[in-house]
């Protein structure tokens, strides 16, 4: 998707340089840099207590940094010195938790984002009227909170952060307490609208589809740090590292070794059931040992006369999906792959080959992998105390960061 946008606003350019944020000796944020261009859509892709939060709330103005610089618009908003306060950030914010004053009907939560623009009453209730309309729900615009359902409760959420124009919205994984039908609605509501507005969008999430549906720019981000930022194709076919593999969705590993080379960036690799072609992102050294991590996409159930680039199993599970069926399939050693997709049903039990595509077959270096899968385990361990009481912390209120928290 292109993050060129005929929207009225000009979004903001966000720079973050040497970013650390460090709460109680726990590091949250190290030397964290990223950059975001004019207008277009980034995506904070990362498992829990990667980070990712903890920098939204850096660039709302409602974290203080420990060191580094951050600007808007080649603007100082943060670093050592300076900590420009939400309210001069001129951005707007779409939380998670809808984040609506109970007390006050669908427009007027709306209309409240303006409050402190030079526009008269009317006009306020004007522009919010509008906007509850371009969100599909101006009909509700006299109903209260508590009389919404939660799909309604984040169009007015969404509205309220597009109504005032600021050049920056922050979103902070909005779609993550909808129910599943929901969520697509109100995916597309944010990417389109948003898009039309001009405003540039950092967005936080775990969800990799959710992520991959509508970044321009996407950054994985683990240990306080961004593993990488590109489109969302480039990471999903050519991953920085073993970890972004990892956590962007894979069907399973093997463990084999180089032969050589096969052209165009391939190299040939036995494994202990098949010879197979990989990518690799780096070249690996001869005869070394490298994981191959086999992307969902790159195999599918094939004839068993099949001779090259094929893997025989057993078929363990399969579930029907989306008009076709994901089976898991078991190997000679007990590997197993699974979301290996076919039009035909393949039942429990029965003998299959997959045809493996080199172009998501991925190599890596044998310890560098072994290395992402302890990092993927420790992401799923608990939060420290400190980490938990920050985020649960009171939040500085701005006029276009307006909501009861």
């Amino acid at each position: 998707m292109s993050g060129i946008s005929t929207g009225a606003v000009r979004g903001s350019v966000v720079e973050a340089v040497g970013l650390s944020k460090t709460y109680q000796h726990n590091s949250v944020l190290n030397d964290l840099d990223l950059v975001v261009e004019s207008s277009s859509f980034v995506v904070l892709l990362g498992p829990s207590g990667s980070g990712k939060t903890t920098l939204l709330r850096c660039i709302a103005g409602t974290e203080r940094l420990t060191g580094g610089e951050l600007r808007i618009d080649s603007q100082v908003v943060a670093n050592s010195r300076v900590h420009m306060p939400p309210d001069r950030r001129k951005l707007s914010m779409v939380f998670q938790d809808y984040a609506l004053w109970p007390h006050m009907t669908a427009a007027a939560n709306v209309a409240f984002a303006l409050r402190r623009l030079p526009v008269n009453s009317g006009e306020r209730r004007r522009r919010a009227v509008h906007m509850l309309d371009r969100v599909g729900i101006a009909e509700l615009s006299e109903q209260y909170p508590t009389r919404l359902s939660g799909g309604q409760q984040q169009r007015v959420a969404l509205a309220r952060a597009l109504v005032a124009d600021t050049p920056l919205l922050l979103c902070d994984e909005p779609l993550s307490n909808l129910d599943a039908h929901l969520r697509e609605q109100v995916r597309v509501e944010i990417a389109t609208l948003s898009r039309d507005s001009g405003a540039t969008v950092i967005y936080i999430t775990h969800d990799q589809e959710e992520a991959f549906a509508l970044a321009d720019q996407l950054a994985v981000i683990d240990g306080g740090r961004i593993l990488q930022l590109a489109p969302p194709e480039e990471v999903y076919w050519r991953p920085a590292d073993p970890f972004v593999a990892h956590f962007t969705g894979l069907s399973g590993r093997l463990v084999g070794q180089v032969l050589g080379p096969a052209g165009g960036g391939r190299f040939k690799v036995r494994t202990s059931t098949a010879e197979l072609v990989a990518t690799a992102i780096r070249p690996p050294e001869p005869q070394s040992s490298v994981s191959l991590l086999l992307r969902p996409d790159s195999l599918s159930i094939c004839s068993s006369h099949q001779v090259d680039q094929v893997l025989f199993g057993v078929v363990r599970d399969v579930s029907f999906r989306a008009g076709a069926y994901d089976h898991v399939v078991e190997m000679a050693e007990g590997q197993r792959l699974v979301g290996v997709r076919s039009t035909t049903r393949n039942s429990r039990g029965a003998n299959v080959a997959i045809s493996v595509d080199p172009s998501g077959c991925l190599a890596f270096p044998l310890e560098a992998e072994l290395g992402a899968e302890l990092r993927l385990k420790s992401a799923s361990a608990p939060v420290p105390p400190a980490l938990e009481a920050s985020a649960s912390g009171p939040v500085a209120i701005g006029p276009s960061l307006e909501a009861p928290l």
